[in-house]
């Protein structure tokens, strides 16, 4: 079991930017990210757990010495330290799992190591302590999303059920898109000037009006789920491009007069590819999903009512 729990913290510093090494019992791991030195120890030996709490450890680089941080995996409930980070069940569940949702995005994960002294946990206490964690921690995950402006029970009024909520996070390629260039047909000039911003769902395709003024660069909400994208960012970018010719395609008719006759020319006029450009990043809208006697979703960010899901029933992460 110390060597199944040892490969997982070391993926979950790994995946907060450390250097993470082997060490010598009765250590597991060292792990160091510039001025940051952390030992890390898997156990639930209360006599190897006592020695570590106390003992003050130290790290030298290039003749400079570092204070060592303490990280204490333990799953016995009863261990109590004063002078160390102490991770349970709990804090390891939430940051193996978000250590790889940090990979699947390649952003890197946040820890707190702030190193307070633990105490004995009632089972009221964790009960209790448990919702408010929930509601009010960051996550560790930082990705560009639109804010929350529409609270849970403000969901479930618009809603019209009363049930479970869950906050989910559902990725959209946010472009802008300009086109230049004109041409000439029969003395006639056809511009294909266009400017403009907008969002297309990166699970199910739907397209949305949306710019980026209001995008945000922080954590989201400790619960929160991620969705991953189906659609990949050139496959969005090539059909914006294949959409916005069409759009800007036209039908120029040319009147014509030779002798008594009078006749019509008809000639289709597009832009070319090389005078249309797309940029694009990913970015994420939160929604609201209700579960009770029916399931409905609500945008999060507009606080509209959705009429389909907002990722087709794809698996969340």
């Amino acid at each position: 079991m110390r060597d199944k729990a040892k490969h997982a913290m070391r993926l979950i510093l790994e995946a907060a930017r450390f250097e993470v090494e082997d060490v010598d019992d009765p250590l597991d791991l060292s792990a160091v990210r510039d001025d940051t030195c952390l030992l890390v120890l898997c156990s639930n030996d209360s006599d190897l757990i006592s020695q570590f709490d106390k003992t003050n450890y130290s790290l030298m680089i290039d003749d400079h010495e570092m204070t060592c941080k303490k990280l204490l995996f333990s799953i016995d409930k009863d261990i109590v330290t004063e002078n160390c980070i102490h991770w349970g069940v709990d804090e390891f569940v939430r940051y193996t799992g978000e250590a790889v949702l940090a990979d699947i995005l390649d952003r890197e994960l946040s820890l707190d190591l702030t190193s307070l002294k633990s105490r004995k946990i009632t089972v009221a206490d964790a009960a209790a302590g448990q919702e408010i964690a929930q509601k009010e921690e960051p996550s560790g995950i930082t990705i560009p999303h639109y804010p929350i402006k529409i609270t849970e029970q403000a969901a479930m009024r618009t809603g019209g059920v009363q049930g479970t909520a869950k906050l989910r996070f559902i990725p959209y390629y946010l472009f802008h898109y300009t086109s230049s260039g004109e041409q000439i047909y029969k003395e006639r000039r056809i511009p294909f000037d266009a400017d403009g911003w907008g969002a297309i769902n990166a699970i199910n395709g739907i397209k949305i009006d949306l710019d980026d003024k209001l995008v945000e660069e922080n954590e989201i909400p400790f619960g929160a789920e991620v969705a991953d994208p189906h659609i990949r960012k050139d496959e969005a970018t090539e059909r914006i491009v294949s959409e916005l010719i069409d759009r800007l395609t036209q039908k120029v008719r040319i009147k014509q007069e030779k002798g008594d006759a009078i006749f019509y020319e008809e000639k289709i006029l597009k832009p070319e590819r090389k005078n249309i450009s797309v940029e694009s990043r990913q970015v994420f809208i939160p929604i609201w999903q209700i579960r009770g006697k029916k399931i409905v979703e609500v945008n999060a960010f507009t606080g509209e009512l959705l009429s389909e899901p907002m990722d087709e029933g794809v698996e969340i992460f």
